[in-house]
């Protein structure tokens, strides 16, 4: 095999390089006999079992098609990661995939992988500011708010002139370019709500940059809602809140259950959530979190490692996006999953699909 990125827009020859193995901190590397090549793989933090679940997958998945693979975790450091790509980079990896801690920051040593000729996935999260990201592998994002907004119109009765209901609105990392796609899904369908007043935020925090929470964490999440009950809700009850991740939407949760909420006089709010997790559906189960998106990242890990295969083998990726995620520089040819609702009266797709068992559930 011949190295190239060429290959992305005109033929040549498949590449294949070796890794050498090794395993220290955040970074692990499998695979023996392979002849396809080595794939470096860059996620993002060891702190969500979503994204342990994505490193595992996209590692089994180019493992199975004969690559070796090298997989590392900035755990939520732009500059670790970026540390980690340019090692991959001098090791001499043939391909890299990358789910960005900080979209912005990638530039420079996304310009190291294209002086080596490395083709870049983004994996999820789409790399903003560069023309080096050849291709993004991930969900239909505005797809996710679309269904969280939707779920809350329902529960609600909004579109039967029930009302008005407070709501209060968080959204995802500021540094994340997904955040804006799940924002613009759900205000789509709640802004008319809102413009009618059948939905109220008592806190008046309506734009995207007062709601975002750094990376996507729980504990900050907890502390704005408890923020936001004191302040607001001395009298009021909030009745649904719009939580663009589960893990948000369990901080969301101790807020609440700290301010009293949870009993049959003052019930939860309709919580939304996403990434289907262990400890969310449980909740879902139990009567607490509302809803999550779920999202199959096997399917995901496998559409990344299908698409490697073909760039390494000279063949072209299927696309369904060729115009519609630009990242500021360049429209990304994108391949976009479809999300599910998940609640509690259809958890047992996730059993029936072989995402969690049945005992995991109890």
């Amino acid at each position: 095999m011949l190295k190239r990125r060429t290959v992305l827009a005109a033929g040549a020859a498949p590449l294949a390089l070796t890794l050498s193995a090794c395993s220290q901190g955040s970074e692990s590397s499998s695979g023996d006999s392979s002849e396809g090549g080595s794939v470096g793989i860059a996620m993002p933090t060891r702190s969500s079992e979503r994204w342990l679940t994505d490193g595992k997958g996209v590692a089994e998945g180019l493992r199975a098609r004969g690559y070796k693979t090298k997989l590392v975790y900035g755990d939520d450091d732009p500059e670790v990661q970026v540390s980690q790509i340019e090692k991959l980079i001098r090791q001499g990896v043939d391909a890299l995939i990358i789910a960005a801690i900080d979209n912005k920051s990638l530039n420079d040593v996304l310009q190291q992988a294209a002086d080596a000729d490395i083709p870049v996935i983004s994996y999820d999260r789409l790399i903003l500011g560069t023309k080096n990201v050849d291709y993004y592998v991930s969900f239909d994002n505005e797809m996710v708010g679309l269904i969280q907004a939707h779920y809350i119109i329902d529960k609600l009765g909004l579109e039967d002139d029930k009302g008005p209901f407070n709501i209060e609105l968080f959204a995802g990392s500021p540094d994340d370019n997904n955040t804006k796609y799940f924002f613009d899904g759900s205000m789509s369908l709640l802004q008319p709500f809102l413009d009618s007043k059948q939905l109220v935020v008592p806190s008046g925090e309506t734009q995207l940059k007062q709601i975002t929470t750094p990376r996507w964490d729980g504990p900050t999440a907890q502390k704005r809602m408890s923020g936001l009950l004191t302040k607001w809700y001395r009298s009021e009850r909030v009745d649904a809140v719009l939580s663009p991740y589960d893990g948000i939407s369990r901080g969301v949760l101790s807020a609440l259950k700290s301010g009293g909420y949870g009993s049959d006089l003052k019930p939860l709010p309709v919580i939304t959530g996403q990434d289907a997790e262990l400890a969310s559906v449980k909740s879902i189960i139990a009567g607490q979190q509302s809803q999550t998106v779920y999202k199959d990242v096997r399917k995901l890990a496998e559409a990344a490692a299908t698409m490697v295969d073909d760039i390494l083998n000279d063949r072209s990726p299927w696309i369904d996006d060729s115009t519609g995620y630009k990242n500021g520089v360049k429209a990304v040819p994108a391949v976009l999953l479809q999300p599910v609702s998940v609640d509690k009266t259809n958890y047992d797709t996730l059993v029936t699909d072989g995402y969690f068992t049945a005992g995991e559930l109890k």
